[in-house]
């Protein structure tokens, strides 16, 4: 089990800078080879060098991307870079001069580039930064960070080879493609012949490597098959993952024990996590007084200043037990930090000027011991 968790975990696991961890989970592949092709449907490489679990998703999600990267452009440099790479022997070393000219070479009918300005140069480290960590290039001299700082900075790199490995294989032409939907569409239609097993993937991706599984009507193919297969579906998943499979009416979720988790967890020891639960709590308890309204899937539709004010409040009322980042952060950037942390975690859904609740608040709430008083108590 540990070593299935250790590829969800990691992005890939390469044999040059971690021996041990490489050869422990290829040996255990046999014992999880199974679970992943027929219910997970996912592909496992191992190579001589490099182990890595193609995890994709049922479904895009908000909180899927690469964490380091905060604009569009850093994504369309990365695509350039994989190009280049693509073209070199592994290996080779190649300056970050020779670089540049290509990305701009690339990238300039489709957008400006001027590596004059700090952004787009911070942009670029950024990729850059990001491929060393996952070791896709080799830092010889000189440092990525110092071309953020002045164009014209050099630094020499080495290919190591792992970037063939990065992006996914397609069967059909994508170039014509115009957003993830067209992703997803092609992934059914793909399979329309087999729709069975489809449905087992799509069921078992969202609970392994989602926060929930939703589902809008008692019809929905994919709830019916979790609902009958419920004792094999979770009896699957504890014996190659571990954590529970909770049921419920519009949702289903996969619970890690407190001290058997792993990956990254809803709570955490930290303060947004603390002031989510707050806010959770706040949410069930006008729910349970009539000042909000369950519809019929479970959720709760209020615009976004109700919200802003739950989460407002929140903070006024528990202002002592929140950090000094959290009770100096102003307030439109407080609701945008435990908004997005809430999105991430699928338990609000934004539409234009409405918040969707989804039913996953109404699983966890906190609250601080009887005997403290907030801010805003007597």
């Amino acid at each position: 089990m540990n070593e299935i968790r250790t590829l969800m975990e990691k992005f890939w696991i390469c044999r040059d800078s971690d021996k041990e961890t490489f050869y422990k989970v290829k040996r255990d592949i046999p014992n999880f080879q199974r679970f992943i092709r027929e219910q997970l449907g996912w592909k496992l490489i191992h190579t001589e060098k490099l182990l890595k679990l193609e995890k994709k998703p049922a479904h895009a999600e908000a909180f899927m991307g690469i964490s380091e990267f905060t604009d569009i452009r850093d994504y369309c440099i990365l695509c350039v870079v994989l190009m280049y790479l693509e073209d070199a022997e592994e290996g080779r070393q190649f300056l970050l001069s020779e670089l540049i000219d290509y990305v701009e070479t690339q990238l300039k009918n489709y957008m400006p580039v001027d590596w004059t300005s700090f952004t787009q140069r911070k942009s670029l480290v950024r990729v850059l930064q990001y491929m060393e960590r996952l070791q896709m290039i080799r830092v010889y001299e000189g440092k990525s960070e110092s071309f953020s700082q002045e164009a014209g900075q050099e630094v020499l790199y080495e290919n190591t080879g792992y970037s063939k490995y990065f992006t996914s294989s397609f069967t059909t032409d994508i170039s014509g493609y115009e957003s993830f939907r067209d992703f997803e569409k092609t992934d059914f239609e793909e399979v329309q012949e087999n729709r069975g097993a489809r449905r087992i993937n799509r069921v078992y991706r969202q609970l392994a490597v989602c926060p929930a599984l939703y589902w809008d009507s008692a019809e929905d193919a994919d709830a019916l098959y979790l609902k009958n297969q419920r004792q094999w579906v979770g009896r699957y998943l504890r014996e190659n993952m571990g954590g529970n499979l909770d049921i419920y009416r519009n949702a289903a979720f996969l619970t890690l024990d407190a001290d058997d988790c792993y990956g990254t967890v809803h709570p955490r020891d930290a303060q947004i996590s603390e002031s989510v639960l707050i806010v959770c709590s706040e949410i069930q308890r006008q729910l349970a007084e009539g000042k909000l309204k369950l519809q019929e899937d479970e959720s709760i539709v209020m615009t976004i200043q109700a919200l802003s004010g739950i989460i407002i409040n929140c903070r006024n009322k528990w202002k002592n037990a929140w950090s000094k980042e959290y009770c100096e952060m102003d307030e439109e950037r407080l609701v945008e930090t435990v908004l997005k942390y809430m999105t991430d975690w699928m338990m609000v859904r934004c539409e234009e000027e409405w918040i969707i609740v989804l039913p996953a608040v109404g699983r966890l709430a906190g609250q601080y011991p009887s005997d403290y008083k907030g801010d805003g108590e007597e």
